[in-house]
């Protein structure tokens, strides 16, 4: 069975950081990139970074670049997003995403095929 589950998540001041986690199992992790999307109340879902699990390469939203990193550790199969410099406009619920690699990095939430349940993102000003 496919499991994702996210952890990390919280209230911080804006400025501040957190660092979400995204464990993985029962499937291939090596095989698969994994995406962290966001959803804000009354907002679509938007990507926020993404990592091929095969050869690192790894994707930012505008928003995000320079603030957020993304980074997996294969042998856990877990991946981090490391979220610095927050602002109240990240606030949403995060969620994580896992989608078989197969032609480039996968920035859209329908080419997931999982998702985790999600993590509350809070950034007060």
């Amino acid at each position: 069975e496919v499991q994702l589950v996210e952890s990390g998540g919280g209230l911080v001041q804006a400025g501040g950081s957190l660092r979400l986690s995204c464990a993985a199992s029962g499937f291939t992790f090596d095989d698969y990139a994994i995406g962290w999307f966001r959803q804000a109340p009354g907002k679509e879902r938007e990507g926020v970074s993404c990592i091929s699990n095969s050869d690192g390469s790894t994707y930012y939203a505008d928003s995000v670049k320079g603030r957020f990193t993304i980074s997996s550790d294969n042998a856990k199969n877990t991946v981090y997003l490391q979220m610095n410099s927050l602002k109240p406009e990240d606030t949403a619920v995060y969620y994580c995403a896992a989608d078989l690699l197969d032609y480039g990095l996968p920035v859209l939430p329908y080419e997931y095929d999982y998702w985790g349940q999600g993590t509350q993102v809070t950034v007060s000003s």
